[in-house]
This record gives C-alpha cells, structure tokens and sequence, in this order.
C-alpha cells in the first residue's frame, strides 16, 4: 500500500443506502460511521466508469457518517486509517491515496516496478510526474468525488469514498478494520470516543 492523503466525495442524496443496515458500520454517541467496500470490478464501473480503480488493484470504500445529535461535528480527515492486521503478518496502518495517487495508480499500475513487485504490505511513495497528460485528465475525473469539508452537520448524514491501495489482494479486507480517532463536538472541542469499523462483515459485498 501507498500512504497518501484522504479521498472522500460528499454526497447530499443517499438514495436508497441505509447506512444503519450496511454490515461494517459502528455507532456510539449519537454517531453511526458505516462502511461500504466496492470489491466487484463491475459495481465499482457503474460508479466511477472510466475511472474505475478497482482493476489497479485499488479498493474503493464508500463510508457514511450520520449524526443523530443536535450538536455539529468535527471529522478530522486526515487521522483516518485503515488497520490491516493479517494473522501471520504484522499489523499496519494505512492513509489513504489522494486523487493524484489513485489516478496515478489507475494509468500506470504497475509504475517503475515490475509486474511481479507487490506494492502490498509495505508502504511505498507512489512518483507522480508533472506532465503526464493522461494523469492529469483522471485526476479531474476523480476530483468530484473530493471533500474539503470536515462538518457534518446536526441531523445530517455526509458520504464518501476512501481508496486503499491493495494491490488486487482484496482478500486482505477480511482482515481490515477503518480508524477514526479524532471526531469532536463544536464548538466545545469535546472528543468523541474513536470510531473502529471491522470491514470483514463487508469482505463479500
């Protein structure tokens, strides 16, 4: 996997995705996070078309956030991890790609490595070149699935899309669990206990 920064798209529309029936999800304190990995090639074609990050060997993981108080909240983005803790490897945590990264990623998959090379379990940079035209037009493809904001609002549910780099091992999310350690209150700056969504009820979605 590669580290990089957050990837998420808002969404004001849920249609028909309850997050509360998702089975990866975790909920306390008036805040349920769910999760939603996209494994299948083709379901992951019908939401991102041309750039679908799946055949790169990227896993696409919608998360919801709905907030059930009164009170705002305060996502802080970039603490965000994925945990891989495979039975006879060591535990790892993991950010997520940033739209230059998963673009990169879904033109060059194979990068400067060879194809036999795994990028997966360490992390490694992922070079980006400063003129590469074909990159540049994916980026734009996935810009509209990026967020800035780091509110949700009372009574309000945001969504978006995290990408991991798993290099096509997707059996891995079996063994995944998404972090998000830094959630507070506004403004009292009150914490919120750390949200930990197992991934591995998902594994076959």
């Amino acid at each position: 996997m590669a580290a990089g920064s957050l990837l998420i798209f808002a969404g004001s529309a849920l249609g028909q995705t309850d997050p509360a029936t998702l089975p990866a999800h975790d909920y306390h304190e008036g805040l349920l996070i769910a999760a939603d990995p996209y494994v299948s090639a083709a379901r992951a074609k019908e939401k991102f078309g041309k750039a679908n990050p799946v055949p790169a060997g990227i896993m696409p993981i919608e998360v919801f956030f709905r907030n059930e108080t009164d009170t705002p909240l305060r996502l802080d983005l970039s603490g965000i991890r994925l945990e891989l803790t495979p039975p006879e490897s060591a535990r790892q945590r993991v950010e997520p790609l940033d739209a230059a990264e998963t673009a990169q990623l879904i033109v060059h998959p194979h990068g400067a490595q060879t194809p036999e090379a795994r990028r997966l379990p360490i992390p490694k940079p992922i070079p980006l070149p400063s003129n590469d035209k074909k990159v540049k037009q994916m980026i734009e493809l996935l810009q509209p699935f990026t967020l800035d904001a780091d509110v949700i609002p009372p009574r309000a549910t945001i969504h978006g899309f995290l990408f991991f780099d798993f290099d096509n091992n997707f059996d891995e999310l079996r063994h995944a669990s998404l972090y998000f350690p830094d959630i507070k209150m506004i403004p009292s700056n009150k914490p919120l206990t750390y949200f930990e969504v197992d991934l591995a009820p998902a594994a076959s979605r």
